[in-house]
């Protein structure tokens, strides 16, 4: 099992912050980088697709030299043409190796996404090593408890509690999420830190929540990544991200890196499938087999590559070069490094 990693954005997700948070993911992914950007926060708006289509516009310039292919998922409600459970729709999750989501309402992605098809496929993906990226909205959604911000702050209900989509009781961990940590919207007269709600409501919450689960505060333009490989943490951009766990608070700023093991125990599934639907493990299954067999170099190429080390083995550059150049045309490209030669499909 070749967990992703998972990033995630306190706010500006199209931003020079937010660039470079991208651009540091994309080149750790093997090419072609195949990104999906999924429309379900937004999903009530009748502009969704602008939404998310504004997003894939800033990844195709900014991470125009990884040659970026990117689809829009439109699974925007239950019970329409535009489902979570259309599979369909769902087509580009089942190659994808980037997977955003981001702008909308926390309440209503955690209320479209949650027991459907779509969820079971971006949670099979990232067991099978796709990047995670969320961003604002959907950085709450998928905590075990998601902050009700539109309930609250706009709408005026009482401080309660809302399940979250809860991505990482996967791995045996208790996490929620809180973008906009600093936000200072409202001035010198308004307390808009903790996501609108201000520290006073954000306490309120936090206490009806279990004590075991911990929460994440991401400061606006920052944001962190989880390397699961690895069992570290690094946060990124321009300010800093609070981890909450009982009565106490750290704080770690841009550019630091923590060990995983802060943000509680991770336990891989005992089997790779473990808690997904047949049908979505089926689905991304036979769609990864299929990537590998077409990724997988034929004998023509793999036989010029062969004469070619010989050529440079004996230092003729120039038939080297020669067969360089017919591998390019054949659809690969060949990078030489320290350990010899690697074949890219172009």
């Amino acid at each position: 099992m070749t967990i992703g990693r998972i990033a995630f954005l306190g706010s500006g997700e199209t931003s020079l912050a937010g660039g470079r948070i991208f651009e540091s993911l994309a080149r750790l992914i093997p090419p072609p980088l195949r990104i999906t950007v999924m429309e379900t926060t937004a999903g009530f708006e009748l502009n969704s697709p602008q939404v998310a289509g504004r997003v894939a516009d800033f990844f195709q310039t900014r991470l125009q030299n990884y040659n970026p292919m990117i689809d829009l998922v439109p699974a925007r409600k239950k019970g329409t043409e535009f489902s979570p459970d259309n599979p369909e729709i769902l087509k580009p999750l089942l190659s994808a190796n980037m997977i955003f989501m981001g702008p909308g309402s926390p309440s209503y992605a955690v209320r479209q996404l949650k027991d459907t098809l779509a969820w079971d496929i971006i949670r099979a993906r990232h067991r099978l090593g796709a990047t995670l990226v969320f961003a604002s909205a959907a950085t709450i959604s998928i905590g075990a408890w998601a902050l009700p911000v539109y309930e609250v702050y706009k709408v005026g209900e009482d401080v309660h509690t809302k399940r979250g989509l809860d991505l990482f009781a996967d791995y045996g961990m208790n996490l929620s999420f809180v973008p906009h940590w600093n936000n200072a919207d409202g001035g010198i007269d308004l307390d808009t830190s903790r996501c609108f709600f201000g520290i006073e409501r954000f306490d309120q919450w936090r206490s009806l929540l279990p004590v075991e689960n911990i929460v994440v505060g991401l400061d606006e333009h920052s944001g962190f990544t989880l390397d699961f490989e690895a069992s570290c943490c690094e946060v990124n951009g321009v300010s800093s991200v609070s981890v909450l766990k009982s009565n106490e608070m750290k704080i770690y700023p841009a550019g630091a890196k923590f060990p995983l093991s802060e943000l509680g125990q991770f336990q891989p599934p005992a089997a790779i499938e473990q808690d997904i639907r047949p049908d979505a493990w089926e689905m991304v299954s036979k769609a990864a087999n299929m990537e590998k067999k077409e990724d997988a170099p034929p004998n023509e190429i793999l036989a010029l590559l062969d004469q070619r080390k010989t050529a440079r083995d004996r230092k003729d550059f120039a038939e080297s070069d020669r067969l360089r150049n017919q591998i390019s045309a054949l659809g690969w490209s060949v990078q030489d490094n320290k350990d010899g030669q690697k074949l890219v499909k172009k």
